[in-house]
């Protein structure tokens, strides 16, 4: 597996930038089932989780991210202070060599470093969406979460974690082919 390390910090600008644009919190997004205030929340329940992972330590949640109401009136700098720690925990090179624990589920510590990218540039694509504004993906980036929404798209397809692969030309850009990899169709409007 390959350290992504590096691309993450810019990812993770672009991210912030966009949820910041993601207003109102009730406006409708890509990602099914989830308006802005829904996916702002699947972002903070689950990136302890993926934080704790990358430092190989443990992390338990109360309660569910169904029963989770972390979108307070401070939830951008929450965000924030969340996606500084997921980068920083993923920064060394370390983070992504050997086998980590994510909740009960033991898997490679390079998968889960991939899951924070594709956080950052799938759900920041949909919040994007939801703002109306553009996201800034660059091709390497990408490509790194194309490559693992084909890898482990039949799991995360059975998981419903992801729909039904999107056909997208092997011309289009990269963030098109990634999406669409992820379920996601990169025409879609909200």
């Amino acid at each position: 597996m390959t350290d992504h390390s590096a691309l993450l910090r810019p990812a993770a600008a672009e991210f912030l930038r966009v949820a910041a644009a993601a207003k109102p919190l009730t406006a409708p997004t890509p990602c099914t089932g989830y308006d802005v205030r829904g996916l702002l929340n699947h972002l903070l329940y689950w990136g302890p989780w993926l934080a704790a992972a990358g430092r190989r330590e443990t992390y338990t949640a109360s309660g569910t991210e169904a029963d989770a109401a972390l979108v307070g009136e401070h939830w951008l700098a929450t965000l924030g202070k969340q996606t500084e720690d997921l980068v920083d925990a993923f920064a060394p090179a370390a983070a992504w060599e050997g086998l980590v624990t994510l909740g009960s589920a033991t898997m490679p510590a390079a998968v889960v470093g991939d899951m924070v990218l594709g956080e950052f540039v799938i759900h920041g694509w949909d919040l994007a969406r939801a703002a109306g504004t553009p996201l800034n993906c660059t091709d390497e980036a990408a490509e790194a979460v194309r490559a693992s929404a084909v890898a482990m798209g039949e799991q995360a397809r059975a998981m419903g974690v992801y729909g039904p692969e999107v056909p997208v030309p092997a011309e289009a850009p990269a963030l098109s082919r990634a999406l669409g990899a992820s379920g996601r169709n990169p025409a879609r409007r909200v």
